[in-house]
């Protein structure tokens, strides 16, 4: 068992897929190039580039990020398809599709589905978040893995939070809809597996998590999952329960964030688990607003419904929804950021616009935690309330 966790945790696997996939580190151009493990620079690149850790040590607790020298590496990319498809797949994990298919699905598909999404998705990030820091478990040695995410190159690599949002999502997806709409199951069992495999694959192309790291993070989404599916239903009353409900779901997030593991030296994964925390306390307040103003309606739970057919005017109406509704959040979301900034920046007596300033943890932790929580709450309440107002329903 150890020699096979060794070897899928080995980063010369993941050089082996990059290169079946087309993607090839660029060739030295001087004979004093340095080799592996020397911990001296690469040259400087000519076009794409991405920064990469020359970290030794595996999977015994080494922490090589405060002693590594970072360099920009060059690559070549001669298979094109791979490159866009993971590309674009790497990007079904990150922000932009969070921010856009959640609200999406509360507005043109089912609330019901959108609650379910958001409580798993931000639990199941947490874990896996806070699990790469207590862990610290590093990232797949470059070289000779070639490293294509510049941001995320210093965060540590155990669990694939990416393998674990993609799976937790696609499944709880399916697991809430085909009790409600009649469609082939076979055909969503199939969508969700492709969905999963493709963002855990990704990760492998673009160089930033082992095997070991990905089956890690699909196992632990799965195991939750069926652990916690008895009591989604109980889960999803507690918003109705009382009403201290919105302090306690503010409340608790926010000191989760602000008491996140300490690490030795910056990355961005605080910052990250406390927008996910924020934007999930920010929509579950919506859905605990939403009955009193009946801002959105949900299909019967009694009968499964079939799924109406896709015409013009449907999806005219859902895409017009869908860019009011995304063009206010993202309003909103640059609103909050410079006004929570600026009070932040204020009330500590920093220099406007320094951007270490905001990596504090006073000052990164509320201004993410008020941005994202406002983002949540817009999508679940002031959207809705002016699609109402728009004669959008």
């Amino acid at each position: 068992m150890a020699e096979l966790l060794q070897s899928l945790s080995d980063s010369q696997l993941v050089a082996r897929f990059q290169r079946r996939c087309g993607l090839y580190p660029a060739p030295p151009e001087t004979p004093h190039e340095p080799t592996e493990g020397s911990g001296a620079p690469a040259p400087q690149p000519a076009s794409r580039h991405t920064p990469a850790v020359n970290g030794k040590g595996g999977r015994n607790g080494a922490y090589p990020q405060p002693y590594a020298q970072k360099y920009t590496q060059k690559y070549i990319v001669k298979n094109y398809f791979y490159y866009y498809l993971f590309r674009f797949s790497a990007a079904l994990g990150e922000e932009i599709f969070y921010i856009t298919f959640l609200p999406f699905t509360h507005w043109n598909i089912d609330p019901y589905v959108t609650r379910r999404l958001i409580i798993i998705w931000v639990v199941i990030m947490y874990i896996g978040q806070v699990s790469k820091d207590i862990l610290k478990w590093p990232r797949p040695s470059s070289p000779p893995v070639v490293k294509l995410e510049k941001r995320l190159a210093d965060e540590f690599g155990m669990p694939s939070t990416h393998a674990m949002a993609a799976t937790s999502i696609s499944f709880t997806f399916l697991i809430s809809t085909m009790d409600r709409y009649e469609y082939p199951f076979a055909l969503g069992l199939m969508l969700a597996i492709l969905f999963s495999t493709m963002v855990s694959l990704s990760r492998l192309y673009t160089g930033m998590h082992t095997v070991l790291d990905v089956i890690g993070g699909i196992l632990i989404s799965g195991l939750f999952i069926a652990v916690t599916y008895p009591a989604w239903n109980l889960i999803d009353h507690l918003e109705s329960a009382s009403l201290l409900f919105p302090i306690c779901i503010l409340v608790v997030p926010f000191f989760l964030c602000y008491n996140y593991p300490v690490s030795d030296n910056y990355t961005p994964t605080r910052a990250d688990t406390t927008t996910i925390l924020a934007a999930g306390a920010g929509g579950t307040i919506g859905f605990w607003v939403n009955p009193f103003f009946k801002l959105v309606s949900e299909p019967a739970e009694s009968a499964i419904q079939s799924i109406p057919p896709l015409t013009t005017k449907m999806l005219v109406l859902g895409l017009t929804k869908f860019m009011v509704g995304i063009v206010v959040v993202f309003l909103v979301r640059q609103l909050m950021q410079n006004l929570s900034l600026q009070v932040l920046y204020s009330w500590f007596k920093v220099v406007t616009r320094n951007k270490e300033a905001r990596r504090r943890l006073e000052i990164e932790v509320p201004y993410k935690f008020v941005t994202y929580s406002s983002v949540g709450i817009c999508a679940t309440v002031f959207v809705p309330m002016l699609h109402q107002f728009l004669g959008l329903l």
